[in-house]
């Protein structure tokens, strides 16, 4: 037993020995400090990555719903294909809609009523869709395939900064090739 507590002893005055010589045992308060400091900058670094993060996904969240409308649209009209004339000029927005005669088409009216519905529907601020033909009716496809381009575009504002008021303009264009049957 008196072995095992002049081990003890021993190693005490060892440790007091290598303090008094200089040895370094453990942290040091500045030591604490600058890890603290080095964590802290990780920490703000990742919440600045965090925000970031959350503003592109409301970007992407937004982009996807426009593209999914606009692609709602080009289907409708590829499906109506032999009367895809009628789908010349449409403009849709809060404030003006410009839809085909019900008397002309009323699959392309109906067409245009219901992608109205949609758009404002949608959720995004000051949103509007137009449809133009390529070359615009009556023209003639200009390589005799009686073809049109139909280019759907949405307009829309997007909220530039998380949190705050201000507004960006954005747009998306769709075109494809429209072949009647």
């Amino acid at each position: 037993m008196r072995k095992g507590v002049m081990l003890i002893t021993e190693l005490e005055t060892r440790v007091a020995r290598r303090d008094i010589n200089g040895s370094e045992w453990g942290f040091t308060l500045i030591e604490s400090m600058v890890a603290a400091l080095i964590l802290a900058v990780g920490l703000l670094a990742l919440s600045g990555m965090q925000a970031m993060s959350l503003k592109r996904n409301i970007n992407g969240n937004e982009m996807t719903r426009v593209s999914n409308l606009a692609a709602d649209m080009v289907e409708r009209i590829q499906f109506n294909r032999r009367n895809v004339t009628a789908y010349h000029n449409i403009n849709v927005s809060s404030a003006v809609t410009t839809c085909p005669a019900s008397t002309v088409n009323v699959m392309a009216n109906g067409d245009c009523v219901q992608w109205r519905t949609l758009l404002l529907n949608s959720g995004l601020s000051n949103i509007a869709g137009t449809v133009v033909l390529n070359p615009a009716p009556p023209a003639l496809d200009p390589l005799g395939l009686t073809r049109s381009t139909v280019t759907v575009r949405l307009d829309w504002m997007a909220n530039s900064n998380i949190g705050s008021a201000s507004l960006m303009p954005k747009s998306i264009t769709l075109v494809t090739v429209v072949a009647p049957e």
